[in-house]
């Protein structure tokens, strides 16, 4: 939640409604029902923690398109990995292992795909 409260994670690409029920379903229930796709995209999310899913789910879809973005900056020579998990020390956020692996994996994809398609084009020119 510190990553949408810091203002690093906000950018979702689309919108997520939350709605407040007493009754209503708990947030880890909510997000479960959300990653197992029982609550679609555009569906209104009822909980009695709207609060705590809306943040959750911001930060969730956030990391999810911005991993892409930064990963590719990465690869381009923009700016580099340490830049970025920098951001996240600065503001006191500690990146579960999972998702720092992910990130990784992610940055190692895309720079053996950037190196083929060099490889690739040195290639045609001999």
């Amino acid at each position: 939640m510190r990553c949408n409260r810091s203002g690093l994670l906000v950018f979702t690409g689309s919108k997520i409604d939350v709605s407040f029920d007493v009754d209503g379903d708990e947030g880890k229930f909510c997000f479960r029902k959300t990653e197992n796709g029982e609550i679609k995209r555009n569906q209104v999310i009822i909980t009695k923690h709207p609060n705590v899913v809306k943040s959750v789910m911001s930060g969730k879809r956030s990391w999810g398109l911005w991993i892409n973005e930064w990963s590719d900056g990465i690869v381009e020579c923009d700016f580099t990995e340490e830049e970025i998990i920098n951001e996240f020390e600065v503001r006191g956020i500690t990146i579960p292992d999972s998702l720092l692996r992910d990130f990784r994996n992610r940055i190692d994809k895309k720079k053996e795909i950037r190196n083929k398609k060099t490889l690739d084009m040195m290639r045609k020119r001999k």
